[in-house]
């Protein structure tokens, strides 16, 4: 007979986590649709995290706004062929810079000797015919065909692959224009937040509102330096930025980190979502332990103001990290 209760009770196990398996599944899909019907993009998104320089966040959306019709034509075209071929969204924002620093996003009849077209392609260099290279459509596609060669570019600066494609005599005026095409991958192409993306970070919305400005505003931080007990806007401790990030969505939240623990709700680390809060405590298992806190981006990565020296950045994380307290905190809940 107790052999019997064991089996029958490891029928029930399985059972309920098939269900369980299949319930996720279908929240997966049915979140794919919810997203595609709204126009937005799930795809793995690669494109630059943001500004060149700290403080600049509305730069690109100053520069966008500037472009006349046929440099908006010259985006959605570059864009449009990006989806078609299956890059990701890095690639479409190194053809934009690319672009917009050789021509203005124009496609322009001259040139630097036999310079032409939106990238200033080369008939002499092997690039291809007169005809070919003014046309559009050959010219983006010839652009992403040689990017692709480029070796590693996908972890490169923006900028410092464009010049790899261009091999221009000035390398670095191609970051000019790296919050500009930042945002228009954002707009046009319907990506996500993609300030809150960094290379090889799967696109993840977040839980609410709220979390998405609290994203946006601590990666907006990015490089600002750390001070022990500071609270901004100049300088932060791991606190203070998680204190300034929700302030900027309407959420107060305590001074310190190990306050901060119990200001939302509790959810099992490995369910974060981005915008959740992570600790790390000397003891994981007693939270008046805590140290640190971060905020989870999703695909694992977070943004944390670290330690003295080191300013204000996303990196990798992972939920085997030593120290990681097993509950994550969701601000506001």
């Amino acid at each position: 007979m107790r052999r019997l209760g064991l089996w029958l009770g490891l029928v029930v196990f399985v059972a309920i986590g098939a269900l369980v398996v299949t319930a996720v599944a279908a929240k997966v899909v049915i979140d794919n649709q919810q997203a595609q019907a709204r126009g937005v993009s799930l795809m793995s998104c690669d494109a630059s995290v943001g500004p060149t320089q700290p403080g600049e966040g509305d730069r690109g959306t100053v520069d966008a706004s500037k472009l006349d019709d046929e440099q908006k034509g010259t985006v959605a075209l570059i864009i449009t062929i990006g989806k078609q071929r299956s890059l990701a969204p890095r690639a479409w924002q190194v053809a934009i810079q690319a672009g917009m620093t050789e021509s203005g996003l124009h496609n322009l009849t001259y040139g630097d000797r036999d310079s032409l077209g939106i990238f200033q392609m080369r008939p002499s260099m092997g690039w291809g015919t007169v005809a070919q290279v003014t046309d559009p459509t050959y010219e983006v596609n010839k652009f992403y065909d040689v990017l692709l060669a480029v070796p590693d570019w996908e972890n490169r600066r923006p900028g410092e692959a464009a010049q790899a494609v261009e091999r221009s005599g000035f390398p670095d005026r191609y970051h000019k224009w790296e919050p500009m095409a930042a945002t228009l991958v954002q707009n046009v192409g319907q990506v996500v937040d993609v300030v809150a993306c960094g290379t090889g970070m799967g696109q993840l919305l977040p839980p609410s509102q709220a979390a998405g400005k609290a994203i946006s505003f601590a990666l907006g931080e990015q490089g600002k330096p750390y001070v022990w007990g500071a609270t901004g806007p100049n300088s932060y401790d791991c606190s203070g930025l998680m204190l300034r990030a929700y302030e900027s969505a309407g959420i107060i939240l305590p001074r310190v980190s190990r306050d901060q623990y119990h200001a939302g709700a509790l959810l099992p680390v490995r369910d974060a979502q981005p915008g959740d809060l992570l600790f790390l405590a000397n003891d994981p298992s007693n939270p008046d332990t805590i140290h640190h806190v971060m905020m989870y981006l999703g695909d694992g990565k977070i943004v944390e103001a670290q330690q003295t020296g080191v300013p204000v950045h996303t990196r990798p994380f992972s939920f085997d990290e030593a120290e990681v307290v097993p509950q994550a905190v969701r601000p506001g809940v």
